[in-house]
């Protein structure tokens, strides 16, 4: 599918990974609306790329419902859906003082990452699928698992947990839309260098990229932006999840 001219939904657009593909798609012609739980950063982003901001959290029903509502008056139903919202976290399940790791920690990640990942499919989902097709497709959808659904590390139970559901669910997505002309791809992220990850002392972040194979780096929000541009325009790439990580494999700890 042609990116100028369609409608996009970038949830996580406020910052990091989601921003940059947010810009990425503004910057070929596509009108953008850029979700995020922190109302100032969709607006910073929105207002730089000549976007609409919407505020929501992904994993509330009505709520995001609504936010979808504003973005198809703004410019029409989201042919293109780009799922970045996430959160991350870590919690052994035994902790050292021998007490058991806080369920509602676990059950927040799989709310947020896992389950808000489907509440996002399935309210755009019914819009697109309402849409009259272009070239034959009527829209692509985008979503964000992790390296860690395959390289959990020690303390990522629940993060792994959620996203590893979310790559799993990626094929049957892809089968049940598929006779609506709607396309589900997934991408898993390696280390990237975003905001959290900047926070970090600069050796930390120089030692993490070390650990990469090749480029020895920490990836760079863009390139996953041109990934995302690419799983638009490639119309055979579907059901599919793509680790973008350099040839990381992530060590226990």
């Amino acid at each position: 599918m042609d990116i100028e001219g369609r409608s996009a939904l970038v949830t996580g657009g406020g910052s990091g990974l989601g921003e940059a593909v947010a810009r990425e798609l503004a910057s070929q012609g596509a009108r953008v609306a850029v979700l995020d739980i922190q109302p100032e950063r969709a607006r910073a982003v929105a207002a730089d790329i000549g976007g609409i901001a919407l505020a929501a959290d992904v994993s509330q029903g009505p709520a995001l419902a609504q936010a979808i509502e504003q973005a198809e008056q703004a410019h029409g139903a989201p042919r293109l859906l780009m799922h970045m919202a996430g959160v991350v976290g870590a919690c052994r399940v035994v902790s050292r003082d021998g007490s058991p790791a806080p369920l509602e920690e676990f059950e927040r990640t799989v709310r947020i990452n896992l389950i808000g990942t489907y509440n996002v499919v399935r309210l755009c989902a019914a819009r697109m699928a309402a849409l009259a097709p272009i070239d034959g497709e009527r829209g692509v959808m985008l979503l964000t698992a992790s390296v860690a659904a395959f390289d959990g590390q020690i303390g990522q139970a629940a993060y792994a947990a959620s996203k590893g559901g979310v790559a799993a669910m990626t094929l049957p997505l892809a089968r049940d839309l598929a006779s609506h002309a709607i396309r589900v791809v997934t991408v898993a992220p390696g280390l990237f260098d975003t905001p959290m990850m900047s926070g970090l002392p600069q050796e930390v972040q120089d030692s993490l990229g070390a650990t990469v194979p090749f480029p020895k780096r920490l990836g760079r929000p863009q390139e996953l932006a041109a990934l995302a541009a690419h799983v638009v325009r490639n119309t055979y790439l579907n059901g599919e999840t793509v680790r973008l990580d350099g040839a990381l494999r992530m060590a226990p700890r």
